[in-house]
């Protein structure tokens, strides 16, 4: 089997570790994946728990809400895959690659990471709470009874829950 070279993610909700979607990085028929560290971004983006889901979502817009934290995997092309299926990629959630300040090594290095943030979305999002970081809590549960619908379903019920 070919091997393919390792990229960079940045995970900043619930495929972090302790979070409800971890489980998909760690598991070895998705592929490939090797925790680098603990980071945060080097621009400032509105992180804000949306829809009836308690999704966090990355909003593309610099400068406003916080610094924000998460984690750095490298990951193969199957374990590329599997998270461009979760977020929905390219329907849903954009990608692009950005720096990452590394916060385990001292020295703040800069990696290169793709990640996953929302460039088309709804302006009164950004009225919502901006967070540092995500976490999941009994307040703002992150969602898993959409497990029982289509994938089609649940980006349905997304959107619709953005527009409101």
């Amino acid at each position: 089997m070919a091997s393919s070279a390792l990229r960079r993610f940045f995970v900043y909700g619930t495929l972090k570790r302790g979070e409800p979607n971890h489980h998909v990085l760690t598991r070895p028929e998705n592929g490939v994946s090797k925790f680098v560290g603990c980071a945060e971004t080097t621009v400032k983006l509105p992180l804000v728990i949306g829809t009836r889901y308690n999704i966090p979502f990355l909003l593309n817009k610099r400068g406003t809400g916080h610094f924000v934290r998460g984690e750095v995997y490298e990951v193969d092309d199957a374990m590329m895959e599997k998270l461009d299926e979760l977020e929905g990629y390219p329907e849903f959630y954009d990608r692009e690659i950005q720096d990452m300040k590394i916060l385990d090594d001292g020295e703040g290095k800069l990696l290169p990471c793709w990640v996953y943030l929302i460039r088309n979305y709804p302006e009164h999002l950004l009225n919502f709470e901006m967070l540092t970081e995500y976490k999941d809590t009994p307040e703002k549960r992150y969602c898993e009874s959409y497990n029982e619908s289509t994938p089609e379903d649940l980006r349905e019920g997304i959107q619709t829950d953005l527009k409101k």
